[in-house]
């Protein structure tokens, strides 16, 4: 592993990660992900198209499309699509945590406590002791709607739950043991005290339903994470650190989205594609292994080319970039790292490479970016995980396998991932955007 330098901060570097932390806070769920994406879109003239409408694209045109309210693809038309192909940025708006249970609200000894479940893989013990939030998305009854249907964004801030943990003199090994999270009976939100008087399914609804707007009867359902309530903030003697909860892996979805809002149209369709449900498979109508990025890439090739083979020919000459955040190697814990592959924050754009393609690079791929590096002139580092430790995965595999796509996996190095609060480098967001920019040139 290289010696540590820490780099000259510049004011645009720090302009760049004021930024990431502004769109992070911006977006509690993956819900309001998407949205933050989509409003930085619109500004940069993005228009916005709907999947059950017909698609009339203009060759240069700039274009959106959101499934679910919690995946988005936009585009920008190239001019020869079935010979040049896609350049392609995939991320995913999810991150692992807390979601409340869709009727978890319990009145135990005077207090009004929610229920939860887990999503992906956190680190349980991080949520405790934490200001929470309560964020997501309320489904209402609405008549002038789609399918008599509507998606409120709510965010219920400052604090509002929280999840104690037993004293030390109830649970006096805790230090030596560790604290371990029970994954159904330990998960209980504090929410508020409660009489004899109240009944605590009405009282949640009634929060919810103040908090969409409407009245009860109007909520038919919704998808609540509670996540860490603190803002995003630096740290370190030189304010070269930040940390923040979700950098995986809203970190690439910020990266990608300013991406796409200053490419230009070229040979290539230049595409961004921001998915769900990759921290629990992905095997969802919004997740990296449904059909929606297959499908849209097959409007833009139909909208320019009626050969038979056109899309195939387009994938053949596509490349897609599985962007997500990568392991910084961690001072306190040397162990965990292979050292001649090791990643410092601060430090360069993490290429990820794995031999049983948990991660899709190989070779060719790795040239790719190696030369891509080179022309934006921003550092590479490759990452390889430690051989006798499991290996993560990304989305780049499945559409790899799926599509057909030539996949490189790249992301940033961070610590303390699915953590309630993780952390990276202050300097690294902007090289990051910078590589995928080169990229869509």
């Amino acid at each position: 592993m290289p010696a540590i330098k820490r780099p000259a901060k510049t004011a645009s570097e720090n302009a760049t990660a004021r930024a990431l932390l502004r769109f992070i806070d911006a977006s509690p769920s993956p819900w309001h992900a998407v949205a933050a994406s989509q409003g930085q879109l619109q500004v940069a003239g993005y228009e916005l198209l709907h999947e059950r409408e017909s698609w009339k694209l203009k060759l240069g045109g700039r274009y959106m499309v959101v499934r679910d309210d919690a995946a988005l693809i936009a585009f920008v038309v190239g001019k020869a699509t079935a010979d040049a192909g896609f350049r392609i940025i995939g991320a995913h708006t999810d991150s692992p945590g807390l979601r409340v249970k869709t009727q978890g609200a319990s009145a135990t000894a005077g207090y009004l406590r929610l229920a939860t479940e887990i999503y992906g893989g956190p680190i349980l013990a991080t949520f405790t002791d934490r200001d929470l939030l309560l964020a997501g998305r309320v489904i209402i009854r609405d008549a002038g709607a789609t399918d008599g249907l509507r998606t409120v964004l709510i965010r219920l801030d400052e604090a509002l739950v929280r999840l104690p943990n037993l004293a030390i003199h109830m649970h006096r090994t805790v230090n030596e043991d560790g604290l371990k999270v029970h994954k159904h009976t330990g998960l209980n939100l504090l929410l508020a005290a409660i009489d004899d008087k109240h009944d605590a399914a009405s009282m949640w609804l009634r929060l919810l339903s103040n908090a969409a707007g409407v009245t009860e009867t109007d909520v038919l359902g919704f998808d609540l994470c509670a996540v860490d309530a603190q803002r995003g903030a630096f740290f370190g003697q030189h304010k070269e650190f930040i940390a923040v909860r979700a950098l995986d892996n809203l970190a690439s979805c910020h990266a990608a989205t300013l991406a796409m809002a200053n490419t230009a149209p070229a040979a290539h369709t230049s595409m961004i594609a921001l998915f769900d449900h990759e921290e629990i498979g992905s095997q969802s109508r919004t997740g990296a292994a449904g059909t929606f990025m297959q499908e849209v890439m097959a409007r833009i090739v139909a909208s320019s080319s009626p050969a038979a083979d056109a899309m195939a020919r387009a994938v053949a000459a596509s490349w897609h970039l599985s962007a997500d955040m990568a392991h910084a190697f961690h001072p306190a814990h040397t162990d965990c790292y292979d050292p001649l592959h090791a990643l410092k924050v601060n430090a360069g754009v993490a290429l990820k490479i794995n031999a049983s393609q948990r991660y899709a690079t190989n070779a060719s791929g790795e040239a790719f970016v190696v030369e891509l590096a080179r022309k934006a002139k921003v550092n590479l580092q490759k990452y390889v995980h430690r051989a006798d430790l499991a290996c993560g995965s990304t989305i780049g595999p499945i559409n790899a396998a799926r599509l057909g796509l030539r996949t490189v996996d790249i992301g940033t190095p961070m610590w303390a991932m699915h953590s309630c609060r993780e952390s990276a480098g202050a300097f690294d967001q902007k090289n990051y955007i910078r590589l995928m920019q080169q990229f869509f040139d």
